[in-house]
């Protein structure tokens, strides 16, 4: 077989470090250290270590598949491969389609950040969705090489501002705030890790830019082993100065009050421009992702011919982005129209993505070479995952509706796909 290799102006690592970075540190990072710390009180930053060492394996497992096989349709792929079309189908439509709904909500955080800046309420914070949904599809429009410089100096000022924030509040920490370190027990801990779970989720997002860089095999692994130690320094330290530094005086914003230690209250206004920036780099990973993923689906036969155009390693997928940026405003119009919380869909969302999770480490388990440690890092993320998949329970409606569809649309061009040609994704052997 002969492999296409990605033009040599592709992703290089530290931008896909950035993009990996911004789909995995979310909005979370403001307020999730507080409500863990209430939770569970000082032995809260277990739960938050134990999710740091259980994300090592999750994210060694996507990064395995994409230097191995690396292609647009991410984990939709690795599935075809595994288990055939019916399965690419289901979990690639799941995918794709969660992103829509997931942005209203992902964008109204900021907004509602922006909203308490400058006033306005809720108009104010549902014209700021719009704004960053608008803005981050400008950001696709150009081609993952933009997006991913944009996304490298997103990721460089929100590293500055948060490391910052840890820093200068430090001096105020004091060990009273760690003791008694389990007031409310050791379940607590439990509890706690399952608020935060969700802080560590996005590390599937970016598999569908695998075929984007430069080397696959060589820079896929060092961009997510420098992603990992990104993430894990930035949770870490911010929530050890939230126990240690707030202690029981933490607010919602613990981010806003660590800041306000260091510089005053001048420096409440720097948490607005955090969300911000934690708000699009997720968005832009997501889109990024979203939009390679529908381009390749539609080269599969898992959505129309129409979706195919930019399906190759450095071609722009603009209409599959078209989609998933019109799908997103839909839903934001939809959200102005019923009056209900951005908020609303979230969980939903990661129900879908639940379901992603689960398929692709699965499919994970067959492919990569058995008896390795990778291997062995998938297996584990295979049995967290089922773990988070039970633990979702009605909120996977989304994802059952949306995989009756991929399902129907299976059967409904079985025949008549036969005689599309797909081009094969390509393995790299020793990968």
């Amino acid at each position: 077989m002969t492999i296409s290799q990605a033009p040599p102006a592709g992703l290089n690592v530290p931008q896909g470090a950035a993009l990996t970075v911004g789909a995995v540190l979310g909005t979370g990072v403001i307020s999730l250290p507080a409500l863990a710390a209430r939770e569970a009180g000082p032995a809260s930053l277990l739960a938050w270590l134990a999710l740091v060492l259980l994300s090592v394996p999750l994210a060694a497992t996507f990064a395995a598949l994409g230097a191995r096989h690396p292609d647009g349709g991410g984990v939709s792929t690795y599935a075809r491969r595994a288990f055939g079309t019916r399965a690419a189908t289901v979990v690639g439509w799941c995918f794709y389609f969660a992103i829509p709904i997931g942005a209203p909500p992902a964008a109204g955080f900021a907004g509602a950040y922006v909203a308490d800046t400058v006033g306005g309420g809720r108009h104010t914070q549902l014209l700021t969705a719009g704004l960053l949904i608008v803005v981050v599809a400008a950001m696709n429009w150009y081609g993952v090489r933009v997006s991913g410089r944009a996304q490298l100096a997103i990721a460089a000022v929100l590293g500055a501002l948060l490391l910052v924030a840890t820093a200068v509040s430090l001096p105020h920490a004091t060990l009273a705030h760690l003791t008694p370190f389990a007031p409310h027990g050791w379940l607590a801990v439990g509890s706690a890790a399952a608020l935060l779970v969700w802080a560590f989720a996005g590390w599937e997002a970016v598999t569908s830019l695998s075929a984007d860089y430069r080397d696959p095999a060589r820079d896929i692994t060092r961009a997510t082993g420098v992603a990992v130690t990104v993430v894990a320094v930035m949770y870490l330290g911010i929530a050890v100065a939230t126990v240690a530094v707030l202690g029981d005086g933490a607010s919602k914003a613990p981010l806003s009050d660590l800041l306000v230690l260091g510089f005053g209250e001048i420096a409440r206004p720097v948490t607005t421009l955090v969300a911000v920036l934690l708000s699009v780099g997720a968005m832009n990973a997501y889109f990024a992702g979203g939009a390679r993923l529908g381009a390749a689906l539609g080269r599969d036969g898992a959505l129309p011919l129409w979706f195919a155009r930019g399906s190759l390693a450095g071609e722009v997928p603009r209409r599959s982005l078209m989609v998933v940026t019109g799908y997103s405003l839909g839903c934001l119009l939809v959200v102005a129209a019923t009056g209900l919380p951005l908020e609303s869909s979230l969980l939903l969302v990661t129900g879908a993505f639940t379901l992603v999770y689960v398929v692709g480490t699965a499919a994970a388990i067959r492919l990569l070479p058995r008896g390795t440690w990778v291997w062995r890092g998938a297996v584990v993320s295979f049995v967290s995952t089922l773990g988070l998949l039970a633990l979702t329970g009605t909120h996977l409606l989304a994802a059952g509706l949306i995989s009756l569809g991929a399902l129907a649309w299976t059967v409904r061009t079985r025949g008549r796909s036969s005689g599309r040609v797909v081009t094969p994704p390509a393995t790299i052997p020793g990968a």
